[in-house]
């Protein structure tokens, strides 16, 4: 196993990855907005992030996908 230092974001980033964390969630159904999703949905949203993906539309689209299934 590699391991590899954490990415750092600055705190713009941070607010505009919550705004979009937002914007996800609340285009999911009611029922599976519960924190475990919500918490899935966002490490989406950060490990794509640190992948390089930047298109905010782009990360929502992801995080959908995730927040459609709850989490376990």
């Amino acid at each position: 196993m590699v391991n590899h230092p954490p990415e750092t974001f600055s705190a713009e980033t941070v607010a505009a990855l919550r705004e979009v964390l937002d914007i996800a969630v609340a285009q999911i159904a009611v029922e599976n907005r519960t924190p475990a999703t919500t918490a899935k949905m966002a490490e989406t949203i950060v490990r794509r992030a640190a992948e390089g993906v930047t298109d905010a539309s782009h990360l929502v689209t992801l995080a959908i996908a995730e927040g459609r299934t709850p989490a376990a």
